[in-house]
């Protein structure tokens, strides 16, 4: 079987890389949304993070990857009980995708064979402990953005329909892309997303030739280039789980906090959800660097990330997003040594 590309041999990108290695740190940073153009590699490293992650430890039959029996809802027909590991799922949302198809109905072959009402999971199901994906989010229908909205705020998918009443557990990394010349996202939806990154086209051609080299050589010699490249995301796997159990042990003193709360209020952002994914993303940074604290340098660096997508738009402000945070951060933070 075919593994997809590794994420370590993916060409530059490294905000993009970054932002995903963190939200896999700490999924309840809240997703990446990926802005930028087309054949930027988008795509492609949501496929090989996933693909790099441990895999997970799932009841066999249990349709919501449940890790344990006893956690496995009681409207599933379990067929076997077996606990079996599997790689971490990575769950396509498509356009023009129906509310039944994402959230579950029921199952009508069951109800016109055996007249018995039964509950067909949706892909919200498949995606629990894994990744739900949207590529061109921002054309996604409203009434599908209404339900991921309330799933993401509850971590619980709630169907109540056709006399059923159907509740499981629906926490997933999301991870959007888009192209933003076809059209703006909802705020409400864009707010969701902890962090977002702008992806462009390499500008340099050696940059661009090392892209075409790799690509190439993926596809016409497998074996050889992932036997290069293996040794590379495995040590970045073993990074990743180390700062996963070294998240609850990292401190975060009150100068930290008051650096998040000091650069949300400069840059107006609206709520307080910009200063706990600000301080979530710099804790996930600093275990993936092995120190003991947060500090303001991992501030810093998460910043542009965390916050560009939570502005207030003000028209007459010509500068980019992406400047006006590194501008603030400087103003505030003082700049970097």
């Amino acid at each position: 079987m075919t593994q997809p590309f590794p994420f370590s041999a993916i060409v530059g990108q490294e905000e993009m890389k970054q932002a995903m290695i963190l939200t896999a740190i700490d999924p309840g940073i809240g997703g990446v949304l990926v802005f930028g153009d087309r054949g930027t590699g988008k795509s492609t490293a949501v496929r090989a993070l996933a693909a790099l992650l441990p895999p997970i430890h799932a009841v066999a039959s249990c349709p919501v990857n449940s890790p344990s029996l006893d956690r496995c809802p009681d409207w599933a027909h379990l067929t076997s009980t077996e606990i079996v590991t599997r790689p971490t799922p990575v769950v396509d949302l498509p356009l023009g995708v129906t509310e039944d198809r994402v959230v579950g109905a029921l199952d009508i072959e069951k109800a016109l064979t055996n007249g018995e009402k039964a509950f067909e999971p949706g892909l919200l199901a498949r995606a629990n402990r894994g990744y739900l994906y949207i590529d061109e989010v921002n054309l996604l229908e409203d009434h599908i953005v209404d339900l991921l909205l309330d799933v993401a705020q509850s971590g619980e998918n709630v169907v109540e329909r056709e006399g059923l009443s159907i509740r499981h557990p629906a926490r997933f990394v999301l991870v959007g892309s888009g192209n933003p010349e076809e059209g703006e996202l909802r705020p409400q939806l864009l707010d969701r997303f902890g962090l977002s990154v702008e992806v462009t086209s390499p500008k340099d051609i050696d940059t661009r030739i090392e892209v075409i080299r790799r690509r190439d050589t993926y596809e016409m010699d497998y074996e050889g280039f992932m036997e290069k490249w293996r040794p590379a995301d495995a040590e970045l796997r073993d990074r990743i789980v180390a700062a996963r159990g070294h998240l609850k042990t990292m401190a975060s003193d009150e100068s930290v906090l008051r650096d998040c709360a000091e650069l949300c209020l400069a840059l107006g952002s609206d709520g307080l959800r910009g200063e706990l994914t600000l301080l979530k993303a710099s804790r996930a940074l600093a275990a993936f660097e092995g120190a003991d604290a947060v500090t303001r340098a991992h501030v810093r660096q998460v910043a542009p990330s965390a916050l560009r997508h939570r502005l207030r738009r003000d028209p007459l402000d010509e500068a980019g997003s992406t400047t006006r945070v590194g501008r603030v951060v400087e103003e505030v933070l003082g700049e970097s040594a």
